[in-house]
């Protein structure tokens, strides 16, 4: 495949660098929140993955082969994957979310060969810059404050390393998501545990306004006995209330870390969730129950969950999260002197 900046796209990124005005191109060919928009997971066939304009976007190509191996069910889901979150690790989207719907078709299909790898790397394009965070002000966050005169509320995020507005790629991931949430609820009762973190790893992007989606995690959390999947719950919940927010929410989220009859993995994900929320001074019962329940062992266990694995960059993200949300004075052990 050829250079990125040979791609139609950069001609439009490259006139918004000179100054050209963001929404005359909303809509049009090269406006990948219309072109996802259009694609309708329950109707994919290999027709519709022929037709879509995968070339329309910087590396549509590569992403396109990649979901073609995933489809055919051949070949190496891991290699097919590992080619869609690593240009999504590369701040490079757009082409990604072209390719959600698809993934949402292979996730929700259980005798898809490859529908565990389709899910777990499923919401990588509705997530922007979020390898590595774990501080308070921007683990959890879908988006940051918003400006006055932008377009929408996805704007904000500035341009992916393409030039390509990155928030109309979140958003058209998201709103994949959001439209699939009667496909993809189900998924929370699976009998495979990874799964059901997976999906609630997932259906945290939604957009939730209505708590469709939080009451369906309430729901699971009732039911389900794995410690981690709780957890993971917990974190679900609480992204999502850190996008549409709910008083009753944050406080089920802060009785849960102060319950000592709740897991410890619950608890120390329910004290992270609480920390995103609010801006309160960090109280000094919550400081002891992480001391209390923090392990490296109980770490390495909760890197299971998604967002614990983002966070921590190859390491375990439940200590890195309690070091720059407790202690963010402190330097990263890879600046120690």
């Amino acid at each position: 495949m050829g250079d990125w900046r040979t791609d139609p796209t950069f001609s439009m990124c490259r006139a918004l660098d000179d100054g050209a005005d963001l929404a005359s191109f909303v809509g049009g060919p090269f406006d990948i929140r219309a072109v996802v928009a259009a694609i309708q997971p329950e109707k994919i066939d290999e027709a519709v993955l022929d037709d879509v304009p995968w070339e329309n976007f910087p590396h549509g190509e590569k992403v396109h082969d990649a979901v073609r191996l995933l489809c055919n069910g051949g070949g190496s889901a891991r290699f097919a994957m590992g080619v869609l979150v690593g240009i999504c690790a590369n701040d490079s989207r757009a082409s990604a979310a072209l390719a959600v719907p698809f993934l949402i078709r292979i996730a929700t299909d259980p005798h898809h060969p490859h529908h565990t790898d389709a899910l777990r790397g499923l919401a990588a394009p509705a997530r922007a810059r979020h390898f590595g965070v774990a501080s308070r002000d921007e683990l959890l966050l879908h988006r940051s404050g918003p400006q006055h005169g932008v377009l929408d509320g996805y704007d904000d995020y500035g341009a992916e390393v393409t030039g390509y507005p990155a928030g109309w790629s979140v958003a058209a991931a998201r709103t994949a998501i959001t439209a699939a949430i009667p496909m993809l609820l189900p998924l929370l009762y699976d009998s495979d545990v990874t799964t059901r973190i997976d999906a609630s790893y997932a259906l945290a992007t939604a957009a939730d306004p209505y708590r469709r989606v939080r009451s369906a995690f309430a729901a699971r959390f009732d039911k389900e006995r794995d410690p981690v999947a709780l957890a993971g719950l917990v974190l679900a919940t609480a992204e999502s209330n850190r996008a549409h927010p709910h008083r009753p929410d944050t406080a089920w989220i802060r009785a849960l870390w102060q319950d000592r009859a709740q897991a410890p993995e619950v608890r120390l994900a329910a004290a992270i969730g609480w920390l995103c929320l609010t801006n309160e001074p960090v109280p000094h019962p919550l400081h002891t129950t992480i001391d209390a329940l923090v392990t490296e062992e109980r770490a390495r266990a909760m890197d299971t969950l998604p967002w614990m694995n983002a966070a921590g960059c190859g390491k375990p993200g439940l200590l890195r999260c309690v070091r720059r949300m407790l202690h963010p004075e402190e330097p990263e052990p890879c600046d120690d002197p």
